[in-house]
């Protein structure tokens, strides 16, 4: 082991103690020091018993008031939380203030030193929230508020020193503490800016109707690919990490993923292809299999069909595109649902079948200017069987609320005119002849 880099350390961290020893040291001789640092203990008090105050009061006042929407909630919250740093910074700001005009600007420095560093620290504590991923958050967090506080602190560069002495050599390529804390910081704002500019542009595409909505899912798709993609290879350049050693490795990795992630590629193409030939597209009602439902969603690897029943399935891309699936609302909405009854030989079949078309034309969802037909398909054992043929432009509301819907305006229909609608009968008749069989003794 080279003995010069631990050297360097070694010195690095001696004068880190000896600086914070004597940091200590002069807060707790007697002087404006120690005045200070007691004044920031009173109002350290003072503003966590301010907290607990406005908290309950806050709280009452938000539960005064009704139609609060999800982020205003979120936003209450989140301010709620910080009441005790928030009431820290306008004291200690306050105090620092009347201090600079009443006495020497020495004698109230620390003060203003705490005053401005918690109030950064509120600031990265709202701003961080636009980071969506929670690890991420609180890495970026933290890593802003020791950033802040090193830097109020004055000892940014003594650390940053100590920090990229801690460092990995592997040939030509370097790897410190320092380049890790700062590419993740750097590549959670990144991200948080990437998101943020996606989501805006993801708004404006939803908006466009010239634009199908299959296309629609893969033109935001695409958006968010590839800011996320321009964040990441920005906050890796921006640290300095050359990714250009990194290509052969890759590249096997690449391979080796491509045989064992199989499944995964042929969903990922699938959903391209779902998307470009907009056979599928989110609203559209499909079957596959025991399955009916709508699309709600479509994702990179499967699709979200919600049923009726509240269920969600999430179904591979593959399978969409290599099962046979009906699409119920692919090029329009109408749907034509069949239902079979049958009526006694005695009725009127010219009757029957006015009847049955004016039953089904009176119930909500089926459609007037596709008029409802009825025709007899066969002379049962006991009945006259016939199909009514209807449509419907609503797949989504349900098919067999509407059969059923249709199938008792059907029974209100012939119970008014006297129709009769025949069932099995059987008829058990007893000898009176036959004598019990008795067993000879």
């Amino acid at each position: 082991m080279n003995p010069d880099p631990f050297i360097s350390f070694t010195e690095s961290m001696q004068a880190l103690i000896s600086g914070g020893v004597s940091l200590v040291e002069g807060l707790l001789q007697p002087g404006w020091r120690q005045y200070q640092v007691i004044i920031l203990i009173a109002v350290a008090l003072a503003s966590w018993a301010l907290h607990h105050m406005s908290g309950n009061w806050v709280q009452a006042w938000v539960r005064s008031y009704e139609g609060w929407s999800k982020w205003q909630l979120r936003m209450v919250v989140q301010i709620k939380r910080r009441l005790g740093l928030i009431w820290f910074t306008t004291l200690s700001g306050l105090i620092y203030l009347v201090m600079q005009n009443l006495t020497w600007p020495s004698r109230s420095y620390l003060i203003g030193i705490f005053a401005a560093l918690v109030a950064v620290w509120v600031c990265i504590a709202f701003a961080a929230r636009l980071v969506r991923n929670r690890p991420m958050r609180r890495l970026v967090t933290w890593g802003l508020w020791i950033y802040a506080t090193l830097y109020f602190l004055n000892v940014v560069d003594s650390v940053s020193a100590f920090l990229d002495r801690l460092a990995l050599h592997v040939g030509d390529f370097r790897l410190s503490v320092l380049t890790v804390i700062t590419a993740l910081v750097v590549i959670g704002m990144l991200f948080s800016v990437a998101r943020i500019i996606s989501q805006a542009t993801a708004s404006t595409i939803r908006k466009n109707e010239d634009i199908s909505p299959s296309m629609q899912v893969l033109a935001v798709k695409g958006v968010q690919l590839t800011f996320y993609g321009i964040a990441f290879f920005m906050g890796v350049k921006a640290v300095g990490i050359d990714l250009t050693g990194l290509a052969v490795l890759s590249g096997a990795i690449g391979v080796g993923l491509g045989f064992g992630l199989q499944k995964v590629v042929s969903n990922l193409v699938s959903g391209i292809i779902i998307l470009i030939d907009k056979s599928i597209k989110p609203g559209d009602v499909i079957s596959l299999g025991e399955t009916f439902g709508w699309i709600q969603t479509l994702g990179a690897r499967y699709a979200s069909v919600v049923t009726r029943d509240g269920k969600e399935y999430l179904i591979p891309n593959e399978d969409l595109i290599t099962g046979q699936v009906v699409n119920w609302s692919h090029s329009n909405d109408f749907v034509r649902l069949d239902i079979y009854f049958g009526t006694a030989y005695g009725d009127d079949p010219h009757l029957v079948r006015k009847l049955a078309v004016d039953a089904a034309k009176g119930v909500d969802r089926v459609l007037g200017f596709k008029a409802p037909v009825c025709h007899i398909v066969g002379f049962g054992d006991s009945s006259v069987d016939y199909i009514l043929r209807f449509w419907i432009k609503d797949p989504t509301g349900g098919l067999t609320n509407i059969r059923g819907n249709v199938y008792l305006a059907l029974w209100d229909t012939f119970k008014e005119h006297d129709i009769s609608i025949p069932f099995p009968q059987r008829e058990v008749k007893l000898l009176g002849d036959a004598k019990p069989l008795t067993a000879e003794s």
